[in-house]
């Protein structure tokens, strides 16, 4: 994979940190997105000592014009793109969705799924442009794109969503070859996550602790996802901590 290039959104916390960072390994040079330059710097510093190329760029995924700026950074300093990892999400404050602010629906949205969009968007423009023509799209879906918690409704919405944006750039791939897929990840430990360990709310309305993973396991995926050759594609993983409630949630 060396001498790939890869775009990670996300890039400075949580699964987009641990994966950029198997990236890294698997020598693929990376622009680093996200809203904050500290962190990012940081992920790119760690990269750069795989003896790869890191950038860091911040990028509001949900901002067009930044989303822009992004892509046209990558294609000056790297001339093409091969990957592009969909990573950037928020989670919103849980309610029930009759408590659901306007707010906090449309912030979710444009964070979770416009976000994604424009992305695919710049990247899909860029891969059927460059020789050799095509690349790869990977979607971090999440398990929420197959069965939602309870108080989530803005967040498994997107999520539902972006199951359908993978399939729609998939079709609309195929003749420049464009692969797209996505991978669903159920508890990884992370900043974000950090409160499942200790207690999660369940379909009956209880809250108990569920097992978590090591996010390196979702790098690991996302590496074998990528290492396929173009002809080839993973439409969708799952990958999740063993003991949490996901079969049978409910």
């Amino acid at each position: 994979m060396a001498g790939r290039i890869a775009i990670v959104t996300g890039a400075g916390s949580g699964i987009g940190r641990v994966v950029a960072l198997g990236l890294a390994r698997a020598g693929y040079d990376l622009a680093l997105a996200g809203r904050r330059l500290g962190p990012l710097d940081a992920v790119a510093a760690a990269a750069r000592e795989t003896g790869i190329a890191a950038e860091a760029v911040v990028t509001d995924v949900a901002d067009e014009a930044s989303v822009t700026r992004l892509f046209a950074r990558v294609a000056a300093r790297f001339g093409r793109l091969d990957l592009l990892f969909n990573n950037a999400g928020i989670f919103t404050p849980g309610a029930a969705i009759d408590a659901v602010t306007l707010d906090d629906w449309r912030r979710s949205l444009d964070v979770n799924l416009t976000g994604a969009f424009l992305c695919t968007q710049a990247a899909f423009r860029m891969m059927k442009a460059q020789t050799p023509q095509g690349g790869r799209i990977i979607n971090n879906g999440s398990i929420a794109a197959q069965v939602p918690r309870p108080h989530s409704a803005p967040y498994a919405a997107t999520k539902h969503a972006i199951t359908g944006l993978t399939k729609a750039t998939s079709l609309d791939g195929r003749p420049y070859a464009i692969a797209c897929g996505q991978i669903d990840v159920g508890n990884a430990e992370t900043e974000m996550t950090a409160g499942i360990a200790t207690g999660a709310r369940q379909a009956d309305g209880s809250i108990s602790p569920e097992p978590v993973m090591d996010a390196r396991h979702v790098a690991d995926a996302v590496v074998y996802m990528a290492g396929l050759p173009l002809s080839a594609n993973v439409q969708f993983l799952t990958v999740v901590a063993t003991n949490m409630p996901y079969l049978g949630r409910g």
